[in-house]
């Protein structure tokens, strides 16, 4: 891994994030600005399987920072998680004459280019795409901004349904094993309460509670909801709060894929333009076999074998308070 990197590789991989595109700008521009190669791989793991590789120049980054989604394009590769798939793989890159990678995604693209980096010896560094923020070694994600901002203006527009009604929502985020994005939407838009794979909460107490609210006049409420959730989605714990108070007037809305499109905020774009830049300069150090982060706003590496295994706590004063502010 200390070989001259000459011509590097760029993809996207696994479930799309807002601010994909801006890594890939920032991934590009600094590459060429250091007199290297840039190629793009269409289609992450299966793209690169199959040879699905371009050259990118500065104008085929241009006026795509503002764009969603990721203009490499996704996908999840059954083939590369064999050897053969990730040797053909190998062959590709060697055919381009690429000697250096950066990988954007999440867990399984994290999974990929560590086995990928390990059997080949290529380098390659991470960058943590993902709307879940839950890649251990970073405090934020890339989209993870924009997808809360996004769950937070429906659940605004929600409020007012549920206000003018006297009715109770239970409204369903994004998070099969992470609570993040449910946090942050219950403590941006002030909800009543948060419902987190991260920890069970007894529906039973749960109603009581609400019975209680309701004796003193507080007539609505909005409970967010992960998808993942321990006690159950959205509409199970809305069909059992039913069963149990039949007075409130209980409904259901799943945000779903929304959070995952639209343009990326600034935090997003800058958070993502930062870590391009300084996946380049890593693998031009003779780094690989890392992801990037931010870690009180500083650029933090993490071994692979790290962001894969150890897990990312909720912040424990944030469920605290959640409970604390919706009283």
């Amino acid at each position: 891994m200390t070989t001259k990197i000459k011509r590097l590789a760029v993809f996207t991989s696994g479930g799309d994030s807002p601010g994909m595109n801006a890594a890939i700008r920032a991934v590009t521009r600094t590459a060429i600005y250091h007199d290297l190669h840039v190629y793009g791989v269409i289609g992450g793991y299966e793209g690169m399987i199959n040879g699905n590789i371009q050259r990118l120049e500065k104008k085929d980054v241009a006026n795509i920072m503002q764009r969603g989604g990721t203009i490499l394009k996704t996908a999840r590769s059954m083939e590369f998680m064999e050897y053969e798939g990730r040797k053909k793989a190998y062959e590709t890159l060697m055919a381009h004459d690429i000697d250096g990678c950066i990988a954007i995604g999440g867990n399984g693209t994290y999974t990929g280019a560590l086995k990928f980096g390990q059997e080949f010896n290529i380098p390659i560094i991470g960058l943590p795409g993902t709307i879940d923020n839950d890649i251990f070694g970073t405090d934020y994600t890339i989209g993870f901004d924009t997808a809360v901002n996004t769950a937070i203006e429906a659940v605004d527009k929600i409020r007012d349904t549920a206000d003018s009604h006297d009715r109770l929502f239970f409204i369903e985020v994004m998070g099969r094993h992470s609570g993040y994005i449910a946090l942050h939407t219950g403590i941006g838009s002030g909800a009543g309460s948060v419902f987190l794979p991260e920890s069970e909460t007894n529906i039973d107490i749960f109603t009581q509670n609400l019975q209680r609210s309701a004796r003193r006049q507080k007539l609505f409420n909005l409970v967010i909801v992960a998808e993942g959730n321990k006690s159950g989605d959205a509409v199970s714990l809305a069909n059992r709060v039913r069963e149990i108070a039949p007075e409130f007037d209980t409904k259901v809305t799943i945000i779903g894929h929304l959070q995952r499109g639209g343009s990326p905020s600034c935090f997003d774009r800058v958070l993502a333009s930062r870590l391009g830049y300084h996946a380049v300069e890593s693998l031009l150090a003779g780094k690989g076999g890392i992801a990037l982060g931010v870690i009180n706003d500083k650029i933090h590496q993490t071994p692979f074998e790290d962001a894969i295994t150890k897990s990312k706590p909720l912040n424990t004063d944030l469920l605290k308070m959640v409970e604390i502010l919706a009283l």
